[in-house]
């Protein structure tokens, strides 16, 4: 009696399992699926049963880079990083024997094939639609296996070495294009300022030389070498007068 006793202890204590919240436990008896287990404690039969514990969290994966051949024949190296879930855990033990390589294997062959038929502006501009497409792709294959892609993100983007230095040679030639157009607006509107203060003086009658003697004004209280003349403007027509009879 106590032997039987012992023995159902040691079973007991043998078959002992602890799922954790984020875990889902798969239960196969003789081989055979009969079952998830939920968070908590659980006992199965030691040596006819087994579990096989899967975390049903968000799990991301590294894409390593892939060097492509864009639609425009530009090689680029793209990598990325995809994140999924396991919405069916007992799928994704029995239909592959390991999900997550699966899966990250998927992504590589789904990215090379996306970026590979678009253009490098396209890459470069449209990222997030390129992302779309990968995780689209991965999405539908993967559901056999009970795997939620939830996103994928294109990391990094290489380019040629050459082709950067283009870039940066026509980045530096729009920024001196947009500089110069800007010099020139000032330029212009200096200009027109000028022409508008111009016609303002000469339509209102000795504003011209109230506007030299503000000028004169500010030049006295500075120290000068030079010595002015300033002669009024009557006098200066009335010479020119003077000039045009005796021709």
């Amino acid at each position: 009696m106590v032997f039987i006793i012992v023995f159902i202890l040691v079973i007991l204590v043998l078959g002992i399992r602890i799922v954790n919240q984020y875990e889902r436990g798969i239960i196969l008896t003789l081989g055979k699926y009969t079952g998830t287990r939920n968070p908590g404690l659980n006992i199965i039969i030691p040596i006819i049963q087994t579990m096989r514990k899967v975390d049903v969290r968000s799990t991301p994966v590294d894409v390593p880079k892939q060097e492509v051949i864009t639609k425009d024949n530009v090689t680029v190296g793209v990598d990325a990083v995809v994140y999924f879930r396991a919405v069916n855990p007992a799928k994704a033990v029995l239909e592959t024997t390991n999900y997550t390589y699966a899966t990250a294997q998927f992504a590589q062959a789904a990215l090379r094939d996306v970026v590979g038929n678009v253009e490098m502006d396209d890459l470069l501009s449209k990222r997030e639609d390129i992302s779309l497409q990968i995780k689209q792709i991965v999405d539908a294959e993967t559901d056999k296996w009970g795997i939620d892609v939830e996103n994928v993100k294109l990391q990094n983007i290489e380019l040629p070495q050459d082709m950067k230095r283009a870039m940066a040679k026509q980045a530096e030639a729009e920024r001196e294009r947009r500089a110069n157009i800007i010099n020139a607006d000032g330029e212009k509107l200096a200009a027109q300022t000028l022409a508008d203060a111009a016609k303002m003086l000469a339509s209102q009658p000795g504003a011209i030389n109230l506007r030299t003697l503000n000028t004169l004004e500010r030049i006295s209280t500075e120290p000068s070498q030079k010595t002015m003349f300033l002669f009024p403007v009557e006098m200066i027509d009335a010479m020119r007068n003077m000039g045009g009879h005796t021709k």
